[in-house]
């Protein structure tokens, strides 16, 4: 009995599905002489990281050892791998949503289905399964294993919608901001947090819409061919956020490059502006500098013309630089 309750700790949900809508909730202590009709399925939700659940796959939950590693695994991709008998591995990621996180920072949902059964193992909170359970009460939930997973598919796509949408809104705003006011500046940190957001979802996104596309294709007897519609419009429905995506990229990109061009061409403005000053005071420059120059002590200052022989030495070296950055092409 000991033995039953540790394991019971990694445990997180234990619900059998009538076939009808409705599902009940089980003990783990049930689960060892648990007897399913025609019309049942098992789900078990599984705390990933905790030892038990790690135990109790091992040992009991009938799974060979490859599979396990598999579910077990420290770092997954989405992907769906067909077993012997009938069975399923499917590795999906959600947004995360919990507090203080970052969306992009996916969590891995990792499943085992079969005809009858569903092992889900979760490494971080995920809400999907608090939406299953609350169709159960409502005898709206998945009437079987087939059902399961697509409503696994469809509570993740809509998150994801939901995610990029905000995203997308993000950026119409400082777009706009930047097309009807040219003194606007957009945020830098924030357009390059949203670049990074769009490329680390894109980067899960992308495999997850190829496993949409697999279970169209898939043969087990359990998939129910009405499903695969269902399928297509999910394999749509994250097609297009992907490209979604894609375009915030760009959008993100122009922005940064106008606001690189208007800044360009700020300093170009000011450059101008300082380049006008100082070339209308370069004259009076020269003149209070010729005209206050102390030509006493200078070489030839008991001349005559010694005043006369230093302005020719100073037209003669504006002369030589002149020349001079001419042979460099600078002028």
């Amino acid at each position: 009995m000991q033995h039953s309750d540790r394991l019971s700790q990694g445990l997180l949900h234990a619900f059998v599905l009538d076939g009808k809508g409705f599902a009940h909730s089980i003990s783990f202590a049930h689960l060892l002489d648990l007897q399913l009709v025609e019309q049942q399925s098992l789900w078990l939700h599984w705390e990933r990281s905790h030892q038990h659940a790690e135990q109790w796959l091992r040992e009991n939950s009938g799974l060979n050892e490859f599979v396990c590693d598999l579910l077990l695994e420290e770092n997954t991709r989405p992907r769906l791998l067909r077993l012997d008998n009938q069975e399923l591995l499917l590795f999906l990621r959600a947004i995360n949503l919990n507090p203080q996180a970052d969306p992009e920072d996916m969590i891995s949902l990792r499943i085992f289905a079969n005809t009858q059964h569903v092992y889900s193992l979760r490494q971080r909170p995920v809400q999907v399964t608090d939406e299953l359970i609350k169709a159960f009460e409502k005898g709206l939930g998945p009437k079987n294993t087939s059902e399961i997973l697509l409503f696994f598919a469809e509570s993740l796509t809509g998150r994801v919608e939901n995610v990029v949408g905000q995203l997308a809104d993000t950026i119409d705003r400082e777009e706009a901001q930047a097309d009807t006011d040219e003194r606007y500046i957009p945020e830098p940190l924030l357009m390059l947090q949203a670049r990074r957001r769009a490329a680390n979802l894109r980067r899960f996104l992308a495999p997850q819409r190829d496993v949409f596309a697999a279970f169209m294709r898939i043969q087990e007897s359990w998939i129910l061919n009405d499903d695969a519609v269902y399928w297509n419009e999910l394999n749509n429905r994250l097609t297009l956020h992907l490209e979604e995506l894609e375009l915030t990229r760009e959008r993100i990109g122009l922005i940064l490059e106008m606001e690189h061009r208007r800044r360009n061409e700020r300093i170009s403005h000011t450059m101008y502006m300082l380049a006008i000053i100082t070339g209308f005071f370069l004259p009076m420059s020269f003149f209070t500098g010729l005209l206050g120059i102390n030509v006493g002590g200078i070489p030839g200052a008991e001349q005559s013309h010694g005043f006369l022989i230093a302005c020719l030495l100073l037209a003669a070296l504006a002369v030589g630089q002149w020349l001079f950055f001419r042979w460099l092409r600078w002028v």
